[in-house]
């Protein structure tokens, strides 16, 4: 669905940064600030003239968690097959988020992006948002010589030689066209840890890494620098600095 009026101001910046390694629930807390000071500047922007409004900014935020499971608004418990005291002795943290989406795991050697953008700087339609950021993960799967894609119906990027292996699981949140939550990118984790769950809430497919298909270990920095640039190149976005910011 596109929104019936589009922002007259458009801003195509992006500011990419660097989080480290880092607490997934200090990560969610970060991604809340700046989407909600990103609402607040278009809320303002309501009751002011077009030459008085301020443009909205857009942000790229890369991280990896150490072992969590977080479960999205339409998954179910159920999914999760540790008990309390299981997670407790793996010590893998578990979160119910406010994201779309089933469970899904994050963890060392995984490469997460959350983008917190304005869609009225790009376009308004949350069908299109999911599609461009599926496309940005294939073409820089491309670039690592590795073939992926859909598979209809589902959200997410697929390893489709058969059987189908998931790479990169999705899960967004938008509020006034505004986006948090994202993407991770299996580089080189542990896929054991996903034997304890229901991926997603899909149990006839398996998961898959860089790693995985290349028999070898992946730079995730590399990934990384690649994964902005492709996210730039589709959203037709330019950077705000000539390099990636850590904060």
């Amino acid at each position: 669905m596109c929104s019936d009026s589009m922002n007259s101001l458009r801003n195509p910046k992006v500011k990419i940064l660097s989080l480290g390694t880092i607490e997934y629930r200090e990560a969610w807390k970060k991604q809340e600030d700046l989407f909600r000071s990103t609402i607040d500047i278009k809320l303002k922007n309501r009751s002011k003239p077009p030459n008085q409004q301020s443009l909205t900014p857009n942000y790229l935020l890369f991280c990896q968690h150490p072992h969590v499971y977080t479960l999205g608004k339409s998954g179910s418990e159920e999914h999760l097959l540790l008990d309390k005291e299981a997670l407790a002795d793996r010590h893998i943290d578990y979160a119910v988020t406010n994201r779309g989406g089933d469970i899904t795991y994050h963890g060392p050697g995984q490469l997460v992006c959350y983008p917190i953008i304005d869609l009225e700087n790009f376009f308004t339609d949350i069908h299109m948002y999911l599609r461009t950021l599926e496309e940005a993960v294939i073409k820089t799967l491309e670039r690592f010589q590795i073939k992926s894609g859909r598979i209809r119906g589902l959200t997410g990027v697929w390893v489709t030689t058969q059987p189908p292996r998931k790479i990169c699981a999705m899960g967004v949140k938008t509020s006034r066209w505004v986006t948090m939550h994202g993407l991770a990118l299996n580089v080189n984790p542990d896929l054991h840890y996903f034997d304890h769950i229901v991926p997603c809430g899909i149990d006839d497919k398996g998961v898959t890494s860089m790693k995985l298909e290349l028999g070898q270990d992946v730079d995730r920095t590399k990934v990384q620098n690649e994964l902005a640039r492709s996210l730039m190149q589709q959203f037709r976005m330019t950077p705000t600095l000539g390099h990636l910011d850590k904060v």
